[in-house]
């Protein structure tokens, strides 16, 4: 009769059931471990009092933040530029808009700037100026109920990763063009991509918003 009881853990690599029993451990180097372990753990607290220190932003006033207080100690620059990506998501905590490629290829990062549809990812604070920006937490209005009430309807998303990027882009073309050709929708929305592939209800998604937008 087969044993089929079941193989004691040592025979097995340790990593697979995690760190070694105690009569498994070796008997030398206990000491040294300790201290090694001593010593990670207080240069890891050190840099998390660090990093606290680096991300604690000034008080938001009507969803902006107040860079005049005392309490900004961060300035964030990425490749010699301070992304508005970042400051959306990382600043305002508005995490609907995406990152995705961060070469303005993809249109995850997808937001608007007085109304036109632009990528944050390579949109620096110093573009932005006096400029209105509209993330997908604030896009609001007539278009933007017929857009979201097709999204639903057609059941665009799929993981939904790419979606927010999709629906602003999706919301400018209809706010400048309410009754978009096939290519203008093309063109439109080339700049979107999904991982998914749910092209086809992306497109059935603005036809049907552009008849409910007509009917209106």
């Amino acid at each position: 009769m087969p044993d089929v009881r079941p193989k004691r853990r040592h025979q097995c690599p340790p990593s697979y059931f995690g760190p070694p029993l105690p009569s498994e451990r070796p008997t030398t180097g206990i000491l040294e471990a300790d201290q090694l372990r001593r010593r990670d753990a207080f240069a890891f607290s050190e840099m998390a009092a660090v990093v606290l220190q680096v991300y604690e932003v000034a008080p938001r006033v009507g969803g902006f933040v107040n860079r005049d207080s005392e309490g900004c100690a961060m300035k964030l620059t990425v490749n010699g530029q301070e992304p508005l990506l970042w400051a959306i998501r990382d600043l305002l905590g508005l995490k609907g808009t995406k990152f995705g490629c961060g070469q303005a290829l993809c249109g995850a990062c997808t937001v608007h700037m007085d109304g036109q549809p632009v990528r944050s990812c390579q949109t620096s604070l110093a573009d932005v100026g006096d400029s209105k920006i509209t993330t997908i937490e604030a896009i609001a209005g007539r278009v933007a109920e017929a857009v979201r009430s097709a999204w639903i309807k057609n059941n665009v998303p799929q993981c939904g990763y790419c979606q927010s990027g999709q629906i602003m882009s999706a919301v400018a073309l209809l706010e400048s063009n309410p009754k978009p050709s096939r290519d203008d929708v093309n063109s439109a929305m080339s700049g979107n991509l999904c991982r998914c592939g749910t092209y086809p209800r992306i497109r059935a998604a603005i036809a049907d918003a552009s008849n409910s937008l007509g009917k209106q």
